[in-house]
């Protein structure tokens, strides 16, 4: 698969469960919001978690490029297995489009290695990052 880093340093929040979804956590164009009967779980841009907002910081996504197939079977485990493999913790967020996982920041070159070795490949930008 092609995958691409999100070009935001991420930060994964825990909200009371009855909170309204924060503004602060909107205005970024990676944003995920999660209700349970049990928490808010909010990940957003890490630059603009109030200070006082359990949150654990320093996340990257890492984006499967295209739209999956809903049909298609297998597509977080072929990331997932891999990065166990090399020790990159994971937290997986799909959408109805694609998947992503997020890594720990001083992970993402472990993280990368460990997925072209997998035989996915990244996609770079023009300078070559």
């Amino acid at each position: 698969m092609m995958l691409e880093t999100v070009p935001q340093r991420l930060a994964v929040c825990r909200l009371d469960a009855m909170a309204p979804i924060p503004a602060w956590a909107t205005g970024n164009p990676f944003f995920s919001v999660t209700r349970t009967l049990d928490e808010l779980s909010v990940i957003c841009d890490e630059a603009v978690v109030p200070a006082d907002v359990v949150a654990n910081r320093g996340w990257v996504a890492i984006r499967v490029v295209g739209v999956i197939d809903m049909s298609v079977v297998g597509v977080m485990l072929s990331l997932a297995g891999p990065l166990a493999e090399a020790g990159v913790s994971i937290m997986p967020v799909a959408t109805y489009d694609t998947d992503y996982v997020l890594v720990r920041n001083e992970q993402l070159h472990d993280a990368m290695a460990a997925l072209e070795r997998a035989g996915h490949s990244f996609k770079r930008a023009a300078d070559g990052k």
